[in-house]
């Protein structure tokens, strides 16, 4: 039955679901790339949460949906900006959700890695800073998860320059037990990190990333780049130590970076892979063969969908992946902690439903067009 669908200059359109999904049940491990989904939570819609309250989370369904990431050979990267730190989530929460998916990760063979930040902080001197990361590292490795080191509101605040980023990641690599992500979030992501490695000058802060890394390569598995400028991680992907993997986070260019070049490619920690996390694991065993005209052919068509659901203002692209995760069957309603089901506007979900109903994402079609249709009317569209 054709749904009418509001477009961003008011009028209704018609649209024709799909009545089939792919076909994409679990498959072999992955083996040529090291591929993270970055994994959103689910609220619990029954709780009493007044405004700036701690987030309530819904256990089940949160630990279910990383069991299906784990199911079709995917890592979880938990606790990450997906997952809504800074945006609803708070450390105790956080903290909360890393014990738990690192102990349901050892029970399913999942690989599991866990942010790390100071957001237990609003600001602090550097000997501050240091100590939030290290309670951080703690419950991330006491959880027997590998640790992201994540970017540092508190830091990006407080560093004067360089030296600053220098001293402090120089501390916190010299005492990690494991070899941890780096992760460098760009300003689009979160605006409080602008100026991040000490300069706003992308070069200079280039230089002074890979110095860090270059002090300690054997405490750096990888360096997590969400900057969404795929010549700029191209380059830097070739000036790291060898053995230093770049795990791409550049949601509009994943197809090109993680097929690479004749000089490197970028592994995957991606929240877009939360959504598409099935076809993007089918797509990765393809390249798995050495298929790379394979591997973008399925990949390829995502594109369009990630850049929507990134769309500016980037940092609200978790409402669109709650959103499909609904539409998808996964979790029983479209709340999101801390309101943020409200963030992005009916037109903007209508064509994220569209473009993900078209790629053949919901496992059960039927379902995403009943829900869509419920949320339409919510919205004042008569059926």
């Amino acid at each position: 039955m054709t749904l009418r669908l509001p477009a961003a200059d008011g009028t209704l359109r018609p649209y024709e679901p799909r009545t089939a999904p792919l076909s994409l049940a679990p498959g072999a491990p992955l083996t040529s790339r090291t591929v993270f989904a970055a994994a959103h939570v689910v609220a619990d819609p029954f709780a009493d949460v007044p405004p700036g309250a701690p987030a309530a989370l819904d256990w089940d369904a949160t630990l279910a949906f990383r069991r299906h990431l784990w199911s079709h050979g995917l890592g979880v990267a938990e606790a990450m900006d997906t997952a809504q730190r800074g945006m609803g989530l708070d450390w105790a929460g956080a903290a909360e959700l890393i014990r738990r998916s690192a102990a349901e990760a050892r029970s399913a063979g999942g690989r599991i890695a866990c942010g790390a930040g100071t957001d237990q902080l609003a600001g602090g001197t550097l000997a501050q800073i240091r100590a939030a990361y290290e309670e951080q590292l703690a419950v991330v490795e006491e959880a027997g998860a590998q640790a992201v080191l994540m970017a540092s509101r508190a830091l990006a605040a407080t560093a004067k320059g360089p030296e600053d980023y220098l001293e402090v990641y120089g501390h916190l690599l010299r005492q990690c037990a494991e070899p941890v992500i780096l992760h460098w979030l760009g300003p689009m992501f979160d605006p409080a990190l602008e100026g991040y490695w000490g300069s706003s000058d992308l070069d200079a802060a280039t230089g002074t990333f890979l110095e860090v890394i270059a002090a300690r390569p054997d405490k750096v598995d990888g360096v997590k780049v969400s900057l969404l400028d795929a010549r700029r991680e191209a380059g830097l992907r070739r000036r790291l130590p060898r053995g230093v993997r770049c795990y791409t986070g550049d949601d509009f260019h994943y197809p090109e970076l993680i097929a690479g070049d004749d000089q490197g490619f970028s592994h995957a920690l991606l929240g877009v892979f939360d959504p598409l996390g099935p076809l993007a694991a089918a797509a990765v065993r393809v390249l798995d063969t050495g298929d790379v005209q394979g591997f973008r052919a399925l990949l390829d068509p995502t594109v369009e969908l990630s850049r929507h659901l990134f769309q500016p203002p980037t940092r609200f692209y978790k409402t669109g992946v709650v959103f499909l995760a609904w539409l998808a069957g996964h979790q029983s309603h479209f709340a999101m902690v801390g309101g943020l089901q409200s963030a992005r506007s009916l037109p903007h979900l209508a064509r994220a439903y569209e473009l993900a109903d078209g790629l053949g994402l919901f496992p059960d079609p039927r379902l995403a067009e009943e829900r869509m249709r419920t949320l339409l009317s919510l919205y004042g569209v008569d059926r």
